[in-house]
């Protein structure tokens, strides 16, 4: 299964409608030319910047935003807190900015916040999430995410291989209503109760980043022959790697994302095992590409999803190279390379 993105897309969106491909959203010179003589405001409100994630979606956003002359207002980091949210939305309800471009932190405590952005005639770019009630076209512009549905199926895949038969295996997930987070928990204990059914699931809840490390201990305590943990992150996934360390449990991690720790210490034969890898980079571009779009007036789609990449020893430095967008870090060559 590792090697290049998946081609195909697993999940549906959050309305049950098909994936729309990242090429069906290209910009073409004219669009270009037509956004450089606009010259559109945007604003960007998003979940956390503390995250290899975050900064790569990031860049994609901000260079293909300035390709088309458009200026970024602000960014808005709102550190995964709701009101910080809430009120970032209200405020840009009311200032002269063209579009949005937003990560909903929850589902139903910031939708009337999120609806009031499309109210006062702003377009409203979704990313990876979309609150409870939000409709596509009438609350907003378009949804852009990761397959997070073949994320989850990716992680359950990559860790089967090191789980011995009739074993326990945990899944470690975010508290919060979160559409992402939720289709790769949902999506991993499909693939194993399909493919795996010796196997026994728990499923445990992290209220915030904080309480990643007693949530880990917690289930490490509760089942003492866990013999396999994924985790819907890899931030969080950090935390329970260290957890695992700790205590000198031998039990392997599969997450989601190729952050540079995680990179790491699969390089260098730690507990991570395999990772399904999101593009962030790409994902930045497809989510201006299609704020572009939107405001020239142009139809974009409903929900545009971008495949996850099977990650394990085999294929780590160039999926760390291709997903980055950049050389793999030296930590990363070194380790690997005394491992080959």
């Amino acid at each position: 299964m590792t090697g290049a993105a998946k081609k195909t897309i697993s999940g549906l969106g959050p309305h049950g409608e098909r994936a729309t491909a990242p090429s069906r959203i290209a910009l073409l010179d004219d669009d270009i030319t037509a956004a450089r003589n606009r010259g559109f405001s945007v604003a960007v409100i998003i979940h956390t910047l503390d995250s290899d994630w975050s900064r790569q979606s990031m860049a994609g956003i901000v260079e293909t935003l300035d390709q088309c002359g458009a200026t970024i207002s602000e960014v808005v980091d709102c550190r995964f807190d709701t009101a910080t949210q809430i009120a970032a939305l209200n405020r840009l309800s009311g200032e002269p900015v063209d579009a949005v471009v937003s990560i909903p932190v929850a589902n139903a405590a910031v939708a009337d916040a999120h609806r009031s952005v499309a109210r006062a005639g702003k377009r409203l770019i979704l990313l990876d999430n979309v609150p409870t009630g939000l409709l596509p076209g009438r609350d907003y512009t378009s949804l852009v995410s990761a397959d997070n549905f073949g994320l989850g199926l990716i992680g359950a895949e990559l860790l089967s291989p090191h789980v011995p038969g009739n074993r326990h295996v945990g899944i470690l997930t975010y508290g919060v209503d979160f559409f992402a987070t939720n289709e790769r928990e949902i999506a991993f204990a499909r693939w194993i109760k399909a493919n795996r059914p010796d196997l026994t699931v728990h499923t445990r809840r992290f209220a915030s980043l904080k309480t990643t490390g007693q949530t880990t201990e917690a289930l490490v305590d509760e089942l003492h022959d866990l013999a396999g943990l994924f985790v819907v992150w890899d931030v969080p996934a950090k935390e329970a790697i260290r957890v695992l360390d700790q205590r000198g449990a031998d039990v392997p991690v599969t997450t989601v994302d190729l952050g540079g720790e995680v990179a790491i210490n699969m390089a260098g034969g730690g507990r991570t095992v395999g990772i399904a890898a999101q593009q962030p980079y790409a994902q930045g571009v497809a989510v201006a590409q299609t704020t572009i779009l939107s405001l020239l007036g142009l139809p974009v789609p409903g929900w545009t999803a971008l495949p996850g990449v099977p990650v394990t020893t085999s294929n780590l430095v160039e999926s760390y190279q291709m997903v980055w967008n950049t050389e793999a870090p030296n930590e990363v060559l070194k380790l690997k390379h005394g491992s080959s």
